[in-house]
């Protein structure tokens, strides 16, 4: 990988300052509450799905949707490789055991377009496979939208300078390096590889019933508040009316000394 001057800035990266960024993540995630009560009395079903480039930030943006809300709501489905008794099931099958049930949202970091992306350019399907895959998924998305599920799909495109810098970053960052495997290293050494690809996906699967929704995302935060508020804007939902809350008192009728000291639990040191 080529080596950047750590002093240099990308200019993209210097355009939202930090309060600015954390007060409009702020109030997207408030309004993501919003959409979480709506889904939970509605019954209404969605499913999301974050592709892109490696290093591209479908982490950080599947992060950001749901440290405010509750994992009931909001399930992260990230699978890891088949196992050999899902190498014999139909391709589709280990994820649709992910979908979601009424009142939920599910959010899939990666997911079956692993066929149209890095099963064809590493060669863990054949050319066969992933020709099929890409004339039979418009059919599964239609059957998915047609059953009362909204399907909505992001592709996330970084630029190469881009990511040769984040992964730079993983290599020098104590706390980042357990992001970079071998797979990210074959991404970026086979980068036109896996853009044919992506063109070829977007041609075959880019319908009116599961349309792509292109995130620019070589400005991580921009990325975030913009998937953020984009996501938000498809789905119809309302803001509904919430029963006031009151703590009251107290109940004192079992009160006693509930204070315990060091010496009769184990407190962990504190060192901060």
């Amino acid at each position: 990988m080529s080596k950047h001057n750590k002093k240099e800035s990308r200019p993209s990266e210097n355009k939202l300052g930090k309060r600015t960024y954390e007060k409009a993540l702020a109030n997207l995630q408030a309004e993501l509450v919003v959409l979480q009560y709506w889904v939970r009395k509605t019954g209404a079903k969605i499913i999301v799905l974050f592709e892109g480039r490696d290093a591209a930030g479908k982490g950080g943006v599947i992060k950001r949707i749901t440290e405010r809300v509750s994992p009931r709501v909001f399930r992260v489905v990230a699978l890891p490789a088949p196992t050999d008794r899902e190498k014999t099931q139909l391709y589709m099958q280990r994820y649709i055991t992910h979908f979601p049930a009424a009142g939920e949202i599910v959010l899939f970091d990666r997911s079956w377009y692993n066929r149209a992306g890095v099963e064809p350019v590493m060669g863990f399907c054949t050319q066969e496979e992933y020709i099929k895959f890409l004339q039979t998924v418009p059919f599964f998305e239609q059957m998915i939208t047609e059953s009362g599920i909204q399907l909505i799909k992001y592709w996330f495109e970084v630029s190469m300078e881009e990511q040769a810098s984040r992964f730079e970053s993983r290599i020098n960052d104590p706390r980042k390096i357990w992001k970079l495997s071998p797979m990210d290293v074959q991404s970026y050494q086979r980068w036109y590889a896996y853009s044919k690809a992506r063109d070829m996906m977007l041609a075959s699967s880019d319908k009116k019933h599961s349309p792509w929704y292109i995130v620019k995302a070589d400005n991580k935060k921009k990325a975030r508040l913009n998937c953020i508020s984009h996501l938000l804007s498809l789905i119809d939902y309302e803001k509904l009316p919430r029963e006031e809350v009151e703590l009251g008192n107290r109940n004192m009728a079992d009160a006693y000394d509930d204070k315990i000291s060091p010496e009769e639990r184990r407190f962990i040191p504190e060192k901060f």
